[in-house]
Parts: structure tokens; C-alpha cells; sequence
């Protein structure tokens, strides 16, 4: 089969079983800049749009992407080259298709002091700066959850506010020229998994902007909108394979995304400067966000957590493999039905239980190629937003935390860095260091581990939460992991 490098041009040209754009992109004009240009964002949110753009509608809401870090400017070079197209290739079990998405327009440069982001969002034609910048981007303070004004880079954007390092030192730079120059406001749509993500993004805008300018954030306050949402579609990160894949169906993509064959997004209904139709392709506007939100992040972004230690530990290489380990799925089945969901209201389309099946059978898909490493990767920012919430609820509750202790119990593990196997766990979280340091010293003394204020906070106090850390951990150390693991199946 030929492989033609992707571009505007070779569009028409692409094999008959890709399908592209029919809309005419050179007509696209934008209302969006998009912070955050990773694979999650061209899968999900862009293609959401696209899929608008196919109906003939939302020609004026096209994509501006845009990074504020030095490694945004490789992934930019890349998506220029193929004039901001993206492949899409949907594995199910049993069957691969593919997609070209067209609805991002152009990438801004990356440059120190983000003047070419702040000018794009000072545009009035911008109506909504929509970010996915990870859980552990929105500077929060882990235990209290409030806005952590003292992190050095929110120091550098309050003493240096026209030149700001974050993403919200820009939007906040931008929100006060528009409000000087009459423009008016735009939408802030936090696209991360976060349980109130657009309550949390308001935190952190208005934080910063009461730091800088009491009489902006009013504004902003007064003016400006932070819709919550809920995101989900599980897409594993590009390597040689997914580009190798491409090129098998006939496209040289050099930065194409794999993705399962489902997505979900549920919207808080709250534009201020209004909004494409994303209902009228799949996607839910709600006032219930909240319950949405909770089911998801708690059974599958926790659960990604309650099985990606284990399986780090036993060299899984994908979460699919973790499910096909008998032990591991144990757990998952087990601390999901006993100690998760629990904490989990129905939703109008399907009850708790029916989700756990439902992620199940999503996590246990061979086809994608989801690593371990990448769901384990920043456990710091992981454990404190998906699992000790629920850890909290149940201690609260009397109920069973059992299974959650062996979880973190397993996190602590991990992170000294070296599997059952005796193969080295690389670096995989922002605070490694400081973690594994942690782990060490909890090889002898378990409790070391609980004294990260930072994560566990007054949860290290239980009495009972933490008899049982300790047990886990010194089984594991003891006896091994799979050991653990099959301990705790039977209790």
C-alpha cells in the first residue's frame, strides 16, 4: 500500500478507508484556543468538534492549539508539518478503523512570556480557552485542596504578570486586556479528569488574579464562566507502533492517536460568550455533571490506580494484561465492588455495578495498548484526586477500607523502584525522588509512608486505616506482591 504524508493536500488522496474532512478547512475561521495538545484532547474534545464541523456546522468555532512548556514546541513542529490534521485510529477487539480529524487550524508558538497565546485569546473572536494540562496542573495544594499560591511558578506570573510561565498567568494577562479593551469575556472549559475540574480551574484563575489585580478577578468573577465536565475515552500515548499503524492503513501521520471505540462527555451548560452544539454529536449538557463525574473518576480513574501498582510490580507491560492476570483482576473486581462503588450514585443511563462491568470489559480490550507505566505515571497527583477521596468516604462510613489500604500499600511499594522481578522501575512521577525516598524508609518502618502530610494529611491518624497499611506493606516486602494479592482475594 503507498503511504502519503498527511497534509491539506494529500487529503483527497488518503485510501478510500480513511475517512477526512468534508468540510472545507481553508473557510474555518476560530473561537477556541485549546491549551494542552496532547493525545486526550485531538481524540476527545477535537474530535467532538470535527464531527460538528462534518454536519456543516461550527465553521467559526475552529482550534488554535497552543502549550505553554518547552517540550509543547516538538509536538508543534510535528502537527504543522501535517497542517494540524491528526489520524485517528479506533481499536476495538476485533476490528481498526481510521479517521483524519481537521478541526484545529493552527498551534501558536511557544515562546517565554506566552505573548503570542495571550494576544491569540485577546482575540474577539475567542470565545472559550479550553485546557488539558493533567490532574496535577491546576496548582492545588493536595490535602487542603485550595489554591497554592506559593508554588514558584504562580510567584513568577503574580510579580511578573505580562510575562506569566502557566497557562493561567496567560488567560489572566488576557482576560484583563479584553477587559480593558471592551471585548468582553470568554468561557474557561477544564478538560481534565478532576472531580469539579471547572470549580477548581475558577479557583486557580481567580487566585492568581486576586494575587495580581483585585479589581480584574472581580471581573472575571463577575463575568467569566468555568463549566464542569466530564471527559472520557481511554487513549494510550504514541510510539513507533501507532505511527507504524498509520502507515499501515496508507497515512505517514507522525503523531497519530489510538483510541478505544468509546467516548463520553457531559457538560455543565454555562457559556458566557455562547458554545458549538456538541449535543447534536454524542455529547450530554447537564446541570448533574457532578454524578457523572463521581462514577467516572472514582471507578475508572481510581480503578486505573487500584491496578496499576500490582501491575508494575508483576511486569504487566498494559492494563490489558493487568486484566488478564487472575490476581490483579481479583483486586480490581474486589476493592470496585466492596469499597468504590459503594460511594457511587446511578446516573440516568446506567448503575454502578453495570459501570464497573462496563470498565471491565474497556480495560480488558487487547487492542489498546495502554501501558502501565502511563496510568501509573504521577501516582502523587493520582492517589490524592482518585483514591483518598473514597478512602475518606469509607473511613467516614465505618465501612471497609481493606482493599484501599493494600492499594496505597502497593503505590508505596512501587515506588521503591524496583519490581518483583528485580528490573528497575524508571522515574515515573514529578516527585520521585522525594517518593522513593519515602519507600525506602517504609520497607522497615511502614508507617514512614503515611508521613507525607502532603498526600494523606489526617487520614495517616486513623488508627485503622493505618494498622492495615502497614499490614499490606510488610506482606508485600515479606512475602511478595502476587502474595498479597491472593491474601486479600481470600479475606
Amino acid at each position: 500500500m503507498t503511504t502519503l504524508p498527511l497534509s491539506n493536500d494529500t487529503l483527497a488522496a488518503l485510501p478510500e478507508t480513511i475517512a477526512r474532512p468534508s468540510y472545507d478547512r481553508t473557510a474555518l475561521t476560530p473561537g477556541i484556543v485549546h491549551i494542552g495538545l496532547g493525545n486526550f484532547h485531538r481524540a476527545h474534545q477535537s474530535w467532538y468538534l470535527h464531527r460538528l464541523m462534518q454536519q456543516g456546522e461550527a465553521q467559526d468555532w475552529a482550534i488554535l492549539g497552543a502549550g505553554v512548556r518547552p517540550y509543547d514546541a516538538a509536538m508543534r513542529t510535528r502537527l504543522l508539518a501535517q497542517d494540524c490534521l491528526t489520524t485517528l485510529i479506533e481499536l476495538s477487539p476485533d476490528t481498526t478503523s481510521a479517521e483524519v480529524v481537521g478541526s484545529m487550524i493552527n498551534y501558536l508558538p511557544i515562546e517565554d512570556g506566552n505573548g503570542a497565546l495571550i494576544a491569540a485569546m485577546a482575540r474577539p473572536e475567542i470565545r472559550i480557552v479550553a485546557l488539558t494540562v493533567t490532574e496535577g496542573g491546576y496548582y492545588q495544594d493536595p490535602v487542603a485542596g485550595g489554591f497554592d499560591l506559593a508554588h514558584a511558578d504562580i510567584q513568577h506570573d503574580v510579580t511578573t504578570p505580562n510575562a506569566p510561565r502557566t497557562a493561567f498567568g496567560a488567560i489572566v494577562a488576557a482576560l484583563g486586556q479584553r477587559r480593558a479593551s471592551g471585548t468582553g469575556p470568554f468561557t474557561v472549559q477544564s478538560c481534565d479528569n478532576l472531580q469539579g475540574n471547572g470549580d477548581i480551574t475558577r479557583q486557580t484563575v481567580l487566585g492568581l488574579a486576586r494575587a495580581v489585580d483585585v479589581e480584574l478577578a472581580d471581573w472575571i468573577a463577575a463575568h467569566c464562566t468555568f463549566p464542569n465536565s466530564m471527559v472520557d475515552c481511554i487513549v494510550p500515548a504514541t510510539g513507533p507502533a501507532e505511527i507504524a499503524k498509520a502507515a499501515e492503513m496508507g497515512v505517514a501521520d507522525q503523531v497519530p492517536v489510538t483510541h478505544e471505540p468509546f467516548r463520553q462527555w457531559v457538560i455543565e451548560d454555562s457559556f458566557c460568550a455562547g458554545r458549538p452544539d456538541w449535543d447534536k454529536v454524542g455529547a450530554t449538557f447537564t446541570d448533574a455533571v457532578h454524578a457523572y463525574e463521581t462514577m467516572k473518576i472514582r471507578i475508572l480513574n481510581a480503578g486505573h490506580q487500584v491496578i496499576a501498582n500490582a501491575g508494575e510490580l508483576l511486569s504487566c507491560a498494559t492494563i490489558a494484561d493487568c486484566m488478564e492476570d487472575a490476581d490483579i483482576r481479583s483486586l480490581f473486581e474486589k476493592v470496585e465492588t466492596e469499597e468504590i462503588a459503594p460511594y457511587v450514585h446511578a446516573v440516568p443511563e446506567i448503575t454502578p455495578e453495570a459501570y464497573v462491568a462496563l470498565i471491565a470489559s474497556r480495560f480488558s480490550n487487547p487492542a489498546i495498548r495502554d501501558t502501565t507505566r502511563r496510568v501509573a505515571f504521577d501516582g502523587s497527583s493520582r492517589h490524592a484526586g482518585f483514591v483518598l477521596p473514597i478512602l475518606r468516604d469509607a473511613l467516614v462510613a465505618n465501612a471497609s477500607i481493606d482493599g484501599l489500604a493494600l492499594v496505597e500499600a502497593l503505590w508505596a511499594r512501587m515506588c521503591a523502584g524496583t519490581r518483583e522481578d528485580g528490573s528497575e522501575i524508571a522515574a515515573n512521577d514529578p516527585k520521585w525522588q522525594e517518593l522513593q525516598t519515602a519507600a525506602h524508609a517504609a520497607k522497615s518502618a511502614p508507617s514512614a509512608w503515611l508521613r507525607q502530610a502532603e498526600y494523606y494529611g489526617d487520614i495517616a491518624q486513623d488508627a485503622r486505616f493505618a494498622e492495615r497499611f502497614c499490614h499490606w506493606l510488610f506482606v508485600i516486602w515479606t512475602n511478595g506482591t502476587r502474595a498479597a494479592l491472593q491474601a486479600y482475594a481470600r479475606s
